[in-house]
This record gives structure tokens, C-alpha cells and sequence, in this order.
């Protein structure tokens, strides 16, 4: 079974989940290592996936922002990638930001690992939430999978789960731990070709709206204006100075909307350069200096 997801932190748990060492206890404990192994062993609360870490594809290309007439192999999308990524909170190191850009260039592969495991007949699993760009991530692998006669399933992440007395709710896989993903794989369920043409047919119109950005309102992905999560700044930021970094962890803890830091930074950068944000203590690391509403 290969199983897709649409970011790196979700891609990464599920790695280890179908690829990861057991603890048994015989006198203490002792590490198993089972690297590779198809099978999973056999465990009481179920903590493994079957299969190998290298049936995980990551296409975590951002689909809810930029332009998306452009291939996601093109140069735009790359660029795009990056930009984001590298807000200047790495400061000037030559090594990170050639490594940020190389980003994209992972996910190429990645999508032509997926394409050679439609040609062979391989049965795919796709874990997506019902953020934007965990959507937008399904209806472009939708679009994809119409021309392929794949058997797929579904794992939606579930708004909440009970547990005991308690509730914990979800936004994104990203939130999962890797021995907790095989407890939702009850919920998978086989879609037929008249549900992934649905999906790819909401695709094609994302593609036809082409908005900047993309939104989840409602369980649906509509395309908004670049200031739509503005709001959520001007509620954070005042006239009392605050690191960037301290600002953005507030508005990503107090709105769990799965907006990512990059957005924000964005959003901040270009109230900065509009001279509606000031400046008090510039830094190399701009998630380091200080600011505050003009």
C-alpha cells in the first residue's frame, strides 16, 4: 500500500510508523530494530502500518498557495517553495538556502515515484485533513488518478477523537504521532471513479479561479484574496514592540487554522515594506527582530 500525504512533519511520522523498532520487556527493556520489514509484528494496541518506509510519498507542494495553472514541476512552483520556506529566519547561511531551494526538486521525485507506482498497479492510500492545502494536495493526486484504473482509499482525519475523558481535537496528520496513525486506518474507506472524477473536477475549478491563495471555509476550498488572514495579525500585533517570532507563535497557537509560520512572515514582510509595520530592532534573522503596528 502506498500511502500519500501532503506535508513534510505528516510524511515524516508516517515514515516511522511503517518503518520503525519495537521495545519488548524481558528483564528490562530491550530495542528491536525492524527496518524493512513488510510485514508488521504483532502488537497489542497495533502501533504499526504494514509495509516499508519507502511506500510514504510526500507532495507537500503547497497547493493552497500561488499560481496553480503552472505545472508543480515548473520553476515557478519551486520558487515559490522557497520563498516561503526562507523568510530570513535562517539568517544568511549559504547551506540552508541551497538546501531550501533543492526543496521542491524532493517532491518532483517524489511525484515520479508515485506516478511509476500507478503504472504498476500499486493500491494507494491517501491521508488528507480538511486543511487547504491537505485538500488541494487530494484534488491534484484526483486529477492524477482518473487516468489509472489504482484501487484508492481514504483516511480523513477526524475533527476530534475522544479518548477517556477526554477530547483532542485536529487539525492536520502533521499534529499525529507515528504509533498513533495506524489507529485511524478503521476509518479508510475505498473510493469508486465517480468520487476521484468529483475530486479532480474541483481541482480543475481551483485551477480555473486561480487565486493567489486558497481557503478552507465550510468543507470547501474556495480561492481568496491575499489579505485573508490578515485579520489575525491586526488582532495579535500593537503598539507595544514584540519579536516576530514571538508575534507568529501566538497568532499559529491562538488561530489552529494550519496557516503556516512562512504565511505570516510573508504577510508581516509586506506590511513592513508598506511602512504600516515598523522596525524597531532589525536583524540577519528577521523572526528575530523587533516590531510593532505604526
Amino acid at each position: 500500500m502506498i500511502e500519500v500525504l501532503f506535508g513534510e512533519s505528516e510524511a515524516g511520522a508516517m515514515k516511522v510508523a511503517k518503518n520503525k523498532a519495537i521495545s519488548i520487556v524481558s528483564n528490562g527493556p530491550t530495542a528491536v530494530l525492524c527496518a524493512g520489514k513488510k510485514n508488521a509484528p504483532r502488537k497489542e494496541k497495533g502501533e504499526w502500518i504494514e509495509g516499508t518506509s519507502d511506500e510514504v510519498i510526500c507532495l507537500a507542494f503547497m497547493l493552497d498557495i500561488g499560481d496553480i495553472t503552472e505545472d508543480v514541476c515548473s520553476e515557478y512552483r519551486k520558487k515559490l517553495i522557497y520563498s516561503m520556506l526562507n523568510q530570513g529566519q535562517w539568517g544568511t547561511d549559504a547551506v540552508i538556502e541551497e538546501e531550501l531551494y533543492e526543496t521542491a526538486d524532493v517532491y518532483i521525485k517524489e511525484l515520479e515515484r508515485l506516478m511509476k507506482y500507478l503504472e504498476d498497479d500499486e493500491e494507494i492510500r491517501i491521508w488528507y485533513s480538511k486543511s487547504a492545502y491537505s485538500l488541494c494536495g487530494l484534488y491534484y493526486v484526483c486529477k492524477l488518478l482518473f487516468h489509472y484504473q489504482n484501487r484508492v482509499y481514504l483516511v480523513e482525519l477526524p475533527e476530534y477523537r475522544v479518548i477517556g475523558n477526554t477530547i483532542i481535537s485536529y487539525q492536520n496528520w502533521g499534529e499525529i504521532a507515528a504509533e498513533e496513525f495506524a489507529s485511524f486506518i478503521e476509518k479508510q474507506r475505498e473510493i469508486n471513479k465517480h468520487e476521484i472524477k468529483q475530486y479532480a473536477t474541483k481541482w480543475d475549478e481551483l485551477v480555473e479561479d486561480n487565486s493567489f491563495l486558497r481557503a478552507e471555509i465550510n468543507n470547501h476550498v474556495i480561492g481568496v484574496g491575499e489579505d485573508f488572514y490578515d485579520f489575525i495579525i491586526w488582532k495579535k500585533l500593537t503598539e507595544k514592540p514584540v519579536k516576530q517570532a514571538r508575534l507568529i507563535g501566538d497568532m499559529l497557537g491562538y488561530y489552529q487554522i494550519s496557516v503556516g509560520d512562512w504565511w505570516y512572515a510573508k504577510r508581516i514582510q509586506y506590511f513592513v515594506d508598506k511602512g504600516i509595520i515598523e522596525v524597531l530592532e532589525d536583524s540577519e534573522n528577521k523572526y528575530a527582530r523587533l516590531i510593532k503596528k505604526k
